[in-house]
């Protein structure tokens, strides 16, 4: 019979899987590049950021996401608050990469939920 967290590691792999939620991208973090790691991208939501009275710049927005993918995937590591990840648009390494600033992140049974943040125009 198996245990709770090998149930949990299947769900992961379940969820990670490319045929059901995941896409392979390749992130960027601390220096080291991942390349064609399963990962599941939430929630790209953009919205008016908060302005200090001596800020005048128009037209910049927070740009909010949520990354999933299995912590064995970035080397073992969690990603800390304040740190830039950068994760890009297509397989294989190429394409556009996106960078964030690491709002927050968890890790339970081996699975990374990474909140990110990025002003954009």
């Amino acid at each position: 019979m198996a245990t709770f967290k090998e149930h949990m590691r299947e769900d992961i792999s379940l969820f990670l899987n490319l045929e059901e939620f995941a896409e392979l991208r390749t992130v960027r973090y601390d220096g080291e590049s991942y390349q064609d790691i399963p990962v599941v991208l939430e929630g790209f939501e953009e919205k008016d950021r908060r302005q200090l009275m001596s800020d005048h710049v128009q037209g910049l927005y927070l740009v909010s996401a949520v990354l999933y993918c299995a912590r064995d995937d970035l080397g073992g590591c969690q990603p800390e608050k304040g740190k830039r990840i950068y994760i890009n648009d297509e397989e294989g390494g190429s394409g556009f990469f996106r960078g964030f600033y690491v709002a927050s992140s968890a890790c339970e049974l081996g699975m990374l939920r990474v909140e990110l943040e990025a002003i954009d125009e």
